[in-house]
């Protein structure tokens, strides 16, 4: 019985239209930063972002969370820290972040 801790992964999308704002140096320059600073203390382990080949109706950026286990996922997203990452989201866009928790098939 494997009784490590699984790493989590939570990927945060934003989808719109192409017209729609998305500073992808402001994102990938400041804001993912200040998620790293802001959460690695309750165990985020790394960022990655992807951004989509050609501007298209549909996904304009996906940020790739890993967690060290379920427990830093929770602390994460309960901790004081999650007021201020939420309020840097309106000076890179006006989509709203949708958070989705990757499955093992």
């Amino acid at each position: 019985m494997n009784t490590e801790a699984s790493p989590v992964v939570v990927y945060v999308t934003y989808r719109g239209l192409p017209q729609d704002r998305f500073d992808r140096d402001y994102y990938v320059e400041v804001h993912l930063p200040l998620v790293m600073k802001a959460w690695s203390q309750y165990g985020l382990l790394s960022l990655n972002a992807f951004f989509p080949a050609t501007a298209q109706e549909g996904t304009q950026a996906i940020c790739e969370c890993l967690f060290r286990d379920e427990g830093a996922l929770e602390a994460a997203f309960a901790s004081p820290e999650v007021s201020a990452v939420m309020a840097d989201v309106p000076r890179f866009t006006a989509i709203a972040p949708q958070r989705v928790r990757v499955a093992a098939l």
